[in-house]
């Protein structure tokens, strides 16, 4: 499937994945298709494209990758919605937002992550409501620093 992006071009998608939103991204109701997208070999990070609006793209990550303990329970509803039969057929990724000037200065949603059942292609943001998580949990707070309090 051929994919027109803002950030890469045009793209050969994967079928394998590309996901259905079942559970839209917050203010993101209309959009219902994206592809996951790995813009470096190896990279921490990858793109949640959507496969019909160009422009329209997050930047997601593990907060494992970073240090960050992330256990939670899936809601019910989502867990039907999603139709889940075993938790090894899921993937948790969590938005980014890199401040522009300061990439030291990324967060992470914790509260809302995407959920991925990798087994039938069916995703969607979960909101952990009451779970205590944070909207803009800093991702390189326990990074070593140098004496002059930059990043090692």
């Amino acid at each position: 499937m051929k994919i027109q992006t803002t950030r890469f071009g045009e793209i050969e998608g994967d079928e394998n994945l590309i996901f259905n939103f079942a559970m839209p991204i917050l203010g993101y109701n209309e959009e219902t298709q994206f592809i996951l997208i790995e813009s470096k070999e190896a990279s921490l990070f990858k793109w949640l494209q959507s496969t019909t609006t160009p422009e329209l793209a997050f930047l997601v990550t593990s907060p494992g990758f970073f240090g960050i303990e992330y256990v939670f329970e899936l809601p019910d509803e989502a867990e039907s919605i999603l139709n889940v039969k075993s938790a090894e057929d899921l993937v948790v990724l969590n938005i980014a937002n890199v401040p522009n000037n300061n990439p030291r200065g990324t967060t992470v949603n914790l509260l809302a992550p995407i959920v991925f059942n990798i087994k039938n292609h069916n995703a969607g943001q979960v909101i952990l409501s009451g779970s205590g998580f944070d909207v803009t949990k800093p991702l390189f707070e326990n990074q070593p620093q140098t004496s002059e309090g930059e990043p090692v």
